[in-house]
């Protein structure tokens, strides 16, 4: 079962404003479409003329309501002995499924108050998204710890894969993480674990299956070509005050150019919580840019990131754009109290061996 595209505007992807006529195109740029060429490097924020405002659109809910393939949603997937640390299980986490139901209406697109404060006259549309980014990453880096479930999906070497789903711990101090993935079928069974300073820097890794009880745990540097099979990113960059990083950096690199629309969506809903969806748009495909289109997803109530999407430009002119990543981190519980047992391949509820 081919899992369904993200969230989409209006039913329809998403699709940029002109500028001049041609698809995003502002007056002096040429947007060329796929990866052989690009237009003329996008000009310092100085030089450049007003950008245009993104229309308010409607966010429809992203929504992961159904089974994953082979599994029922009742059963456990987790280890079969509880973590030492006693963490409760959570329960085997649904495949994404089509957004559900429409919006009623389109929600606000208004910068929050609260994300105003200290803004200068003139400034770019990027600073007040990097302002709540900051302040977001403050709040994440008090926490001491977190679990979830993290659903993934990637362009890897230009294709793009099926969603991926795992029960994750994070530690912040010293960096841990251990994961356990619930599906598909291919990887079900799978554990990994980084601890920083330990096991000379490499993860602790196993698969499933036949190779589990032929091969067991190995270790890999994070950063090899086995351990990067079929990933974006190491597993020293799994969580959110990481991806938090990221996007402060891009931002901050983006805010000395101009060609940037930002929109503010409230209303919107990743599974059952209500988010606020900052929307950041490179019209013009430009070596500056790392993205055409990005979607961040910050929870109202915990004021953390839930969710992240980001898209490349349309491979054609009048195609749609391109989704090269989304992560999105479910049924998130903060200071759950783990200890070097949840980060440890002796722990007795887990499968290294």
């Amino acid at each position: 079962m081919a899992p369904p595209p993200a969230a989409v505007y209006n039913n329809a992807p998403y699709s940029a404003p002109a500028a001049s006529g041609a698809y995003g195109a502002p007056t002096g740029g040429t947007a060329t479409y796929g990866t052989p060429t690009y237009g003329a490097p996008a000009r310092p924020i100085a030089q450049q003329p007003p950008a245009q405002q993104q229309p308010t659109q409607p966010i429809r809910r992203v929504g992961f309501d159904q089974p994953i393939e082979g599994q029922q949603p009742a059963a456990a997937a987790q280890p079969a002995a509880q973590p030492v640390s006693s963490q409760p299980a959570p329960a085997a986490q649904p495949a994404p499924a089509a957004p559900a139901g429409t919006a009623s209406s389109t929600p606000p697109s208004t910068v929050p108050a609260e994300v105003l404060a200290g803004q200068t006259a003139n400034e770019h549309p990027l600073a007040p998204a990097i302002r709540w980014a900051r302040e977001g990453y403050n709040n994440l880096d008090k926490l001491q710890d977190y679990s979830c479930t993290l659903v993934k999906r990637e362009r890897i070497n230009g294709e793009l894969g099926e969603h991926e789903y795992m029960f994750v711990k994070v530690r912040h101090r010293p960096f841990s993480v251990y994961m356990y993935f619930l599906g598909p079928a291919r990887v079900k069974g799978q554990e990994a674990m980084y601890v920083q300073g330990q096991n000379e820097g490499s993860l602790l890794a196993h698969g499933n299956g036949v190779k589990h009880r032929m091969i067991g745990t190995v270790s890999l540097k994070p950063t090899s070509n086995l351990a990067m099979s079929g990933q974006r990113y190491p597993i020293t960059e799994m969580g959110m005050r990481r991806l938090l990083e990221r996007l402060i950096e891009v931002g901050a690199n983006d805010m000395k150019y101009g060609e940037c629309n930002v929109n503010w969506i409230q209303g919107a809903k990743v599974s059952n919580r209500l988010c606020t969806c900052i929307q950041v748009v490179h019209p013009v495909p430009r070596r500056n840019f790392i993205f055409h289109l990005a979607r961040i997803y910050v929870d109202d109530e915990m004021q953390i990131p839930i969710r992240y999407e980001a898209y490349d430009w349309p491979a054609r002119a009048g195609d749609p754009p391109q989704l090269t990543e989304e992560y999105t981190f479910l049924n998130v519980k903060v200071n759950n109290g783990f200890t070097d047992a949840d980060f440890s391949t002796d722990n007795p509820a887990y499968g290294f061996k």
